[in-house]
C-alpha cells in the first residue's frame, strides 16, 4: 500500500485542527507553517476535505478551519477516502471487481484480506487517538513487533 503526500498532508492538516486548544478556526497559513505543507497545496486538500463534510471553512478576518465534527469520530480512514478515494485498489479498481484466472486466481482474495487488514487499522484509529498519542493498542503491538521498522 502506498500513502500519497496528499493524504499524507491532508491527515496531518486534521491533526492539527483536532489537536487546536482554540475555538476560533485555524488559518491555512497556520496549519501550513506548523506541519510544513505547501500552503498552495494544502488550499486544495482542505477544500476537499470540507466538499467531503471533514471540515467546516469561515471566511473573513477571524477566518480559517475547524472540524466539522468531534476528533474521535473522524477516522484516519475518513480523511484518506476524502482526498484519495478508496483505501486500496488494484490498477484503480477495487478488489471485489477484479478476476483472475488460472495460477493467478488467489490474488483476489489476498488483495480482499490486504484490503479487510487496511480498514481495520486505518477505520479503527480516529484523529483523536493520534492527536492524544494514544493509538490503540492493537495498532501499538503491530508497531512494536520485531521487524516492522525494518525495510526488506
Amino acid at each position: 500500500m502506498r500513502i500519497s503526500a496528499r493524504a499524507d498532508y491532508a491527515v496531518r492538516a486534521a491533526l492539527e485542527l483536532a489537536a487546536s486548544k482554540e475555538d476560533a478556526p485555524l488559518k491555512t497559513e497556520a496549519i501550513a507553517e506548523a506541519q510544513e505543507i505547501p500552503h498552495k497545496f494544502l488550499e486544495g486538500i482542505l477544500n476537499d476535505m470540507r466538499r467531503g463534510g471533514l471540515v467546516l471553512s469561515q471566511r473573513g478576518g477571524n477566518g480559517g478551519y475547524r472540524l466539522a465534527r468531534p476528533a474521535e469520530s473522524i477516522s484516519i480512514a475518513d480523511v484518506i477516502r476524502v482526498v484519495d478515494g478508496p483505501l486500496v485498489s488494484v490498477r484503480g479498481v477495487r478488489p471485489p471487481d477484479l478476476s483472475y484466472t488460472g495460477p493467478a486466481q488467489s490474488l483476489l482474495p489476498l488483495w480482499i484480506a490486504l484490503r479487510c487488514n487496511v480498514r481495520e487499522i486505518l477505520e479503527g484509529v480516529s484523529l483523536a487517538d493520534v492527536a492524544s498519542g494514544a493509538l490503540p493498542s492493537e495498532v501499538s503491538a503491530l508497531a512494536d513487533t520485531p521487524g516492522a521498522w525494518i525495510n526488506p
